[in-house]
């Protein structure tokens, strides 16, 4: 199931209650996924993993002030 996110901009839950986001899932195994961010590359054991999270869409930011 993970294959078809590959190449995606996801955010990885842990199950300690880590995460790491803003980065893209390179490469997915049996056993290990590729994640790389813009300064690293983590090679994370799916055993570890709680969660993957995909934005497939933008939210809309609450407006801030009073409107009349």
């Amino acid at each position: 199931m993970l294959n078809s996110l590959q190449g995606e901009k996801a955010a990885v839950y842990f199950l300690d209650g880590s995460c790491l986001n803003d980065g893209v899932l390179e490469e997915v195994g049996e056993k290990f996924i590729k994640y790389v961010t813009d300064y690293q590359i983590h090679y994370i054991p799916i055993t570890s993993v709680r969660s993957v999270c995909v934005e497939t869409k933008e939210r809309q930011r609450p407006r801030v002030g009073f409107g009349q």
